[in-house]
């Protein structure tokens, strides 16, 4: 079994952790994966939904700390300025960042029709 960081009797943050020191252990949030392996092709894509709900109707709090500023991010610093979120958080490979804005965008809309009218 891996070891977490509490094995070595570190701690994050003051909040005590879960049953499975997990993201998951969050009541609401839903974590999916699908990764591509097809001859050359190994990608794949992880998504991190808040909550069950609209996104886009309820935003959730969120903010940001950039690790190595070499990432590739789309709606960073709508999270800086405004301190929440309005889609599922998509984790993937840099030339599939545009791919799962898009993906993003056509999904608010199917759920806001009203938003692709302006």
């Amino acid at each position: 079994m891996a070891r977490t960081v509490a094995d070595f009797g570190l701690t994050c943050g003051t909040l005590p952790t879960g049953t499975h020191n997990a993201i998951t252990d969050v009541p609401g949030v839903r974590v999916g994966h699908c990764t591509l392996r097809d001859g050359d092709i190994n990608t794949g894509v992880t998504a991190i939904l808040p909550h069950g709900g609209n996104l886009f109707r309820k935003k959730v709090t969120a903010a940001s700390h950039v690790i190595n500023g070499f990432g590739k991010t789309i709606g960073l610093m709508q999270v800086q300025e405004l301190g929440a979120i309005e889609t599922p958080v998509l984790l993937t490979n840099t030339l599939s960042v545009g791919t799962c804005a898009t993906a993003l965008i056509r999904d608010a809309i199917r759920q806001n029709p009203d938003i692709a009218m302006a």
